[in-house]
Parts: C-alpha cells; sequence; structure tokens
C-alpha cells in the first residue's frame, strides 16, 4: 500500500509543480508522477544542504518539499532544452 500512497504523492506534487511552472498542459499525468517523485527526493536533498529536514512522511510540509524538488527539476529541464 506504501507505494501507492507514494505515486498519489507523486502526482500531487508534480501536478502543483507543473501548474507553478505552467506546463501543465503539455505534459500528461505519468509525467506528473515522474515529476514529483524525482522532486521529492530532489527537494528532500536541496533541504539537506540548508540543514532543514527533508521528506519526513505524509504531510503538508513533504509535499511543499516534493514541490519545490519538482519545481526545480522543470526548470533545469528547460535549461537543458534549450
Amino acid at each position: 500500500m506504501g507505494i501507492i500512497l507514494w505515486i498519489i504523492f507523486g502526482a500531487i506534487a508534480g501536478w502543483v509543480a507543473s501548474l507553478i511552472m505552467k506546463t501543465n498542459s503539455s505534459q500528461g499525468t505519468i509525467t506528473d508522477i515522474v515529476l514529483g517523485i524525482i522532486g521529492a527526493v530532489v527537494g528532500g536533498f536541496l533541504m539537506g544542504l540548508v540543514g532543514k529536514p527533508g521528506i519526513s512522511g505524509f504531510d503538508v510540509y513533504s509535499l511543499v518539499v516534493a514541490v519545490i524538488g519538482a519545481v526545480v527539476v522543470i526548470y533545469v529541464g528547460r535549461l537543458i532544452k534549450r
């Protein structure tokens, strides 16, 4: 059951990040899920660099960390495409 919750969590984080970065219309649900999961890892890493805890469970703080990470992933992806 845990993996299903992480996929749902990743989908929500990826979707919110795609709305923030205005890429929602150009990417699908699978991309949102992948970006959210990768974003959670990146966000946790970035928070660790500044001395804050990363993903701590299924809570609002972890969602914000995952969204921040997904926004960074989308931004880097845009830079690479150029």
